[in-house]
């Protein structure tokens, strides 16, 4: 009886719900606990509620759904030709809107779309098909990008009254000086970079913000610099005017004197005849490479105290353009650049606190024994490529240098080892000489240097005295390639890593060549065609497999009979250099063998690197012992102190650092001041 009153007590239903007093949180019947789903266009991407990704999707029409959340769009990298008014208006929250990479025309742009975009602060339209600015963007703008476009004009409030804005990109167009309102930034205070790089730009806009603190001007055609048009601009730190048509009536004595927190200066690939007048004291890098200067004047460089990086090269200077003394004003002076000005002489009466004097290719014969005497802190001397001989390089010219780590003395005349070299030299180049003979005393007291080039010269190992290598007991690369060796030199020096012996006369390699050199790992030992002796690879391939020497190998190319090492042997690489003074890349028909781990020396994958590239051994192959890496492909870089070409087309290269920093030029020049 009780058991069926319960049942019927639990079948009742019970009373109605007070209104307000469901539990929100539990579920009812046929809804999930889960949030709805964000919604997102088709394909795109929407990492957070306030990003919409729509990157690289070949999208032809602007993409629908985008939420009205939305404060971050990117569209870069799709075919788009035209932005719709009503989709874009209605995303009044948009703070970055990214369009690089598309095919957007000024009449895809509409302008009404931006008036309603209050929040924008970053927008990106680079690499499009806009002929003309759009002719209002919205106040709150901090970044415009509208860099490699086809832009002739820009209006007064594309940029103008924006007090936010900080960096305008604008480089690879074609602004003329027209398209440039005289207030094209008025009320835009803020802005610090500012790029007109590659336009036709033919002289200095005026107007400028006088916030400004980077100005890239370079590959337009300016050939002149208005009186007073940088007079306000007293920020300004960084001024690239290279590639341009100037001359020095485009330029007057106030022209930089208002400057004073200029730092580096770019006036190459220009045609100057002469020193800037009005040098602030602040520069710390001046280039003048490649334009028309004849003479160096003191005066000229007297306000330019705390230059460090002067950069000469490619100018024509000749026996006269630099007398003694004209840099003495600069007495803090780093690096001078002085490469192919036709100077038949190392200047005199150098500042004495120069630590880099680079001069290949000139024309000098003589090395007195006091040429040097008064740049006792050289660390860097570079002479090669000029007409140096032996009988007119004094015993004593580079004794003063007690500092100098790296001398080039490569394309020279010399037929032997010069003297008194530093004890401390690290690197020393001589390859492309006349060298006949190699005696230990030059290299006495060199037991610090760590890379020695003898390549391309006339070398047997009968010219090499007894004892040389000896003197050399922390070297680890070793180029005696292209030379008349007929056979691996004795007593090579026990701390080698890197030997060249490609381009000799080598038939044979005999059991014990590398017995003295267990560090070694990388061996260029290339017949002069570019082939292996298939009799010498089998007879290293036996000795690997069986840890037995072999019977001596027939006298061909490439033959190798060493003794079994603990672990694989070592790597050979191709070697390529620059034309600061190494040598060449090889001709396309030279190879050489990249060693995978545990093949012998001379059996294994060949690698090749493109033109202009080399392979090198790997960082790991280095570091540890029994670690062989494949090695890497590195491109050389042109010669010293040359601008290094950089594509127009990225937009990134004007954004973040200066143009035009070779291989010697100061790219860390703000960190060694």
């Amino acid at each position: 009886m009780r058991l069926s009153l319960l049942l019927l007590l639990l079948l009742l239903p019970g009373p109605p719900p007070t209104p307000g007093m469901e539990d929100a949180a539990f579920p009812h019947l046929g809804e999930s606990s889960q949030p709805p789903p964000r919604a997102c266009p088709l394909r795109c991407s929407c990492p957070r509620a306030d990003t919409v990704d729509c990157n690289g999707l070949d999208l032809q029409v602007f993409p629908d759904n985008i939420t009205r959340a939305a404060q971050h769009l990117s569209l870069q990298n799709n075919q788009l030709q035209e932005l719709p008014y009503n989709e874009l208006s209605r995303l009044s929250s948009l703070r970055t809107l990214n369009l690089h990479n598309n095919l957007i025309s000024s009449e895809g742009l509409p302008d009404e779309a931006f008036e309603s975009l209050t929040q924008l602060q970053h927008i990106y339209v680079a690499h499009n098909k806009l002929s003309v600015a759009p002719q209002f963007l919205p106040r709150s703008l901090r970044v415009a990008d509208l860099a490699a476009n086809q832009v002739t004009e820009i209006f007064p409030l594309t940029f103008g009254e924006k007090p936010a804005l900080r960096s305008v990109y604008l480089h690879n167009n074609q602004l003329s000086n027209a398209g440039l309102p005289p207030d094209a930034f008025h009320g835009s205070e803020a802005v610090v970079i500012l790029s007109l790089s590659s336009n036709r730009l033919s002289y200095l806009p005026p107007s400028l913000p006088p916030s400004l603190e980077r100005l890239h001007l370079q590959n337009n055609l300016i050939s002149k610099v208005p009186r007073g048009a940088l007079s306000r601009q007293t920020h300004l730190r960084e001024l690239y005017l290279q590639h341009n048509q100037l001359t020095d009536s485009g330029l007057d004595a106030t022209t930089f004197s208002k400057l004073h927190h200029l730092e580096y200066l770019d006036l190459s690939h220009n045609r100057l005849a002469s020193v800037p007048a009005g040098l602030p004291r602040t520069l710390a890098v001046l280039h003048l490479g490649r334009n028309r200067i004849r003479r160096v004047e003191a005066a000229r460089l007297r306000g330019a105290r705390g230059l460090r990086y002067l950069l000469l090269q490619h100018n024509q200077l000749g026996a006269t353009g630099l007398p003694a003394g004209a840099l003495r004003p600069l007495r803090g002076l780093h690096t001078l650049h002085l490469y192919g000005n036709g100077l038949d002489r190392v200047p005199l009466a150098l500042p004495r606190r120069l630590r880099a004097l680079v001069l290949p290719h000139n024309h000098v014969t003589t090395l007195g024994a006091r040429d040097l005497a008064g740049t006792p802190g050289l660390a860097e001397l570079n002479l090669a490529y000029n007409r140096l001989v032996s009988a007119r390089v004094h015993r004593r010219a580079f004794r003063p240098l007690r500092a100098l780590r790296s001398l080039d003395l490569a394309g020279n005349l010399l037929t032997r080892l010069p003297g008194g070299l530093p004890g401390g030299l690290h690197t020393l180049r001589l390859q492309r000489n006349q060298l006949r003979a190699l005696e230990p005393e030059p290299l006495a007291g060199l037991d610090q240097l760590r890379e020695l080039s003898l390549a391309h010269n006339r070398l047997r190992v009968g010219d090499i005295g007894p004892g040389t290598w000896h003197e050399l007991q922390a070297l680890q690369v070793l180029d005696l390639s292209h030379n008349e060796l007929s056979f691996v030199p004795p007593d090579l020096p026990e701390a080698l890593e890197e030997l060249h012996l490609q381009g000799n006369r080598i038939g044979h390699v005999g059991p014990e060549a590398f017995l003295g050199t267990p560090r070694l790992r990388a061996l260029f030992l290339r017949c002069p065609g570019g082939g292996w002796g298939e009799r010498g690879k089998q007879a290293s391939h036996d000795q690997h497999r069986t840890g037995r020497l072999p019977g001596p190998p027939a006298p061909e190319c490439g033959g190798y009979g060493g003794q079994p090492r603990a672990g694989p042997g070592p790597a050979a690489t191709h070697n390529s250099t620059s034309a600061t003074g190494r040598e060449p890349p090889s001709p396309e028909g030279s190879s050489s063998v990249a060693q995978t781990p545990g093949a012998p020396l001379g059996h294994g994958p060949r690698r090749r690197c493109p033109s202009g590239a080399s392979t090198r051994p790997s960082q790991a192959s280095r570091a540890w012992p029994g670690s062989w890496g494949q090695g890497r492909c590195v491109h050389t870089q042109g010669a010293p102190g040359e601008t290094q070409a950089r594509s127009s087309h990225a937009r990134h290269a004007d954004h973040t650092s200066p143009a035009g920093r070779g291989p010697h030029s100061p790219h860390k020049w703000r960190r060694q001041q």
